[in-house]
Formats: C-alpha cells, structure tokens, sequence
C-alpha cells in the first residue's frame, strides 16, 4: 500500500516542470533541504543536542525554559480548551526557502498524509468542539487528499485556514485554487517574508517575490483582501536575520502602505513571528556565528505575558503520519505529546487524556515567548 502510495506522488511531481516544481528557485542558487543532503541537522535528535550545547548559563533561570515557568508560578504546563485542530499534510513543497522549519522541499515526496490517515484526523475532530482546523504543510495543496479535506472541514462547519506560500498557486495545476477557496471561505494565510523585493528574495530565492506578488492579484481577483470575513487574506512575516520581528501593528500598517502603492495589492491583515531556532534557521545560524547571541536574544527577551496564549495550550497538531503534537515546532523535533497511559496517535485520539497532559517543552520554546510573543496567529503581546 505505501508503495503505491509513494508512486502516485511521484506521478503527481512528476507531472510538473521542474521550474514549475520548484517555483522561484529555477535560475537562482538553490537551497537543497537537509535531508537531500544528509545533514546531521535533519536529525531532530541531533538538533535538539545542538540547542543543548549552547551555553546560557549566564542568562535568566540558565535558560531553562521550565525553570523559567516555575519561576511565574507555572509547576505543570497545561493545555487550555482545544480550539484549534493543526494538520501538517506533509513536507512535499515546491520551494526549499532558507528558513524553513519543516525542511519542505520537492524532495519530500515520501512524508505526505495519505487518505486513511486524513479520515482519522476527521473522525478525531468530530469529538472536538474545535472551531478551526489549520492546514500546513510544506505547500499543503500538494498534497493529493488536500481538497477532500477542505471539503469535509467546511462541511462541519469549521473556519479552515490554509498556510500557503503563494508561488504554489501559479502552478498550472493549481490555477483554479483561489476562487475555489473563496468559494468554501477558506482564510489564506500567506507567506511573504517582506514587502519588499530584496529582503524577500534574500529569504526564499531569486524570483520569490514578483510570483508572490501575482498570486497576491490573483486572491485580489475574486475578492481576497478587501474585508471580507469570509475571504480573509493574511500575510505572514518572517525576520530575514537573527533578531526578532518588529511590531506587528506597526508592520501592518506599512506592509499595507507599501504593497497597495507600489504594487496594487490588498490584504486584510499581518502575523509576525520569529524564526525559530530549529531545522534550516539552525543551519543558517550555525553556519553565520549567530546561534549563541540569538538563543541569549530569545532567552533575555522572554515576556511572561505571552504565556497564556501560546498556541501549544488551545491547538494541538498532528503529524502527517498521524502523531500528535503540542505544537508544530515540537512536531519538527519529533518531541510528541504525552498524554497519561496513551499512544499519542490520531487513531486513537481521546480528547480527555489530552487533556490531562503536560506540554512538552524545551529551549526552542523561548522562540515564542520572545518580546511580544509568536504563535500560529501573529504577536501575542501586541
């Protein structure tokens, strides 16, 4: 069954150019994702011994993020009402952007969710009272049970938000994806990581940015971007160094300012989140001299304030292969969530165990509660 499963995708990859495939990196320097090159870095052990090694003894608590809680008062971290049910697709993507916490790429054509695995994730979040189901990815629409799951999401009535990188949508394939999604309300969630040309093809390679900026039209066309409710259009935004992301208000209202003037784009509102130090963004601050000063960034500028609205308290997210997660950069580093006496897994998902676990955490944590916080919806600080 996975062998027929693997040459479907591979029919499905097949199927596209290899510009088409892989977006704005044809004619630019490529980023290869770290498991094509077998980097010890894609190791999600290996990653974590990294974070591990880098000395904070000389900041607040040593860095240790759960000495840091008790510090507030927080013995036993625990999740809050579900309210957010996360999904990761699979890695399969048509780019290989240089920040990328997932390590997607086109070579990624193994780790995707096949259909059994999607109708468990349905038959889990029919037990929930969960409001929204977040679509992720790599470039989630590759994934062949996508639009199935759309579907069987909207039919229940949940707010589906779909995390899109934009240049997917000018796949041939994918043309018709903007007003399918208008039509079923779906939220676009878009990656950009700025408004302007140079710091966005910095980040994601040569030619990033002027397809991001037709995609953009494209959602403009059939009505994304203008305030709609139900055709809500949200850029997201990464810092394109080792420092944390400005002020959200701020940034949206010039990222607004800017794309309408200068490029006739609308969109409805930004989240800014920092990088976190994990996958490729642990590569490129290894490789730069910037890992020790930013884990003392993220350590120093931790804000007790974001705590309560950390996305690992209301959303739990589940892997492409169906294990269950606090979060979706714990799911990166394989840290799966322990709840008492269960096999954290979609197939046997119980919603009252669940809820009694304590949620995983680590130095990477800090990522989040850093300034004003970062979380799947932006700042939580603001």
């Amino acid at each position: 069954m996975k062998l027929k499963w693997e040459r479907f995708l591979m029919v499905e990859v097949q199927s596209e150019s290899v510009e088409e495939l892989e977006g704005v990196e044809a004619g630019a320097k490529p980023t290869t994702s770290l498991y094509r090159r077998r980097s010890p870095l894609s190791s999600p052990q290996y990653q974590i011994e990294r974070l591990a090694a880098v000395d904070l003894s000389h900041t607040p608590h040593h860095g240790d993020f759960a000495k840091t809680l008790a510090s507030q008062g927080i013995r036993s971290f625990r999740p809050a009402r579900l309210e957010i049910f996360q999904i990761n697709v699979g890695k399969l993507c048509n780019m290989t952007c240089r920040h990328c916490h997932v390590d997607a790429g086109p070579d990624r054509v193994q780790e995707n969710m096949d259909r059994d695995t999607v109708d468990a994730c349905l038959r889990a979040l029919d037990q929930t009272e969960a409001h929204t189901v977040d679509l992720t990815g790599g470039a989630p629409e590759l994934n062949p049970h996508f639009r199935y799951l759309v579907e069987e999401c909207v039919a229940r009535g949940k707010h589906v938000i779909d995390r899109c990188n934009l240049t997917v949508l000018l796949l041939p394939r994918m043309h018709d994806l903007p007003e399918w999604f208008a039509e079923r309300g779906v939220e676009i969630v878009c990656s950009l990581p700025h408004y302007r040309k140079f710091n966005t093809d910095a980040q994601r390679g040569d030619g990033t940015f002027e397809k991001s900026i037709e995609a953009l039209r494209r959602l403009n066309a059939v009505g994304y971007g203008n305030g709609d409710p139900q055709r809500r259009l949200t850029l997201m935004s990464n810092p394109a160094g080792a420092f944390l992301t400005g002020n959200q208000a701020k940034m949206e209202q010039e990222w607004k300012a800017g794309l309408e003037k200068n490029h006739g784009v609308r969109f409805d509102r930004l989240i800014a989140l920092n990088n976190m130090p994990i996958s490729r963004f642990l590569e490129w601050l290894e490789q730069s001299g910037n890992l020790q000063r930013y884990m003392e960034v993220l350590v120093n500028a931790y804000n007790p304030a974001t705590v309560a609205g950390l996305m690992c308290r209301n959303t739990l997210s589940v892997s492409w292969d169906g294990r269950l997660f606090d979060c979706d950069f714990n799911q990166m580093l394989d840290l799966e969530c322990q709840p008492p006496g269960q096999r954290p897994h979609i197939r046997d998902f119980d919603l009252k165990l669940l809820a009694q676990r304590e949620i995983v955490t680590g130095s990477h944590c800090f990522g989040c509660t850093a300034g004003a916080g970062s979380s799947c919806g932006g700042a939580i600080d603001a």
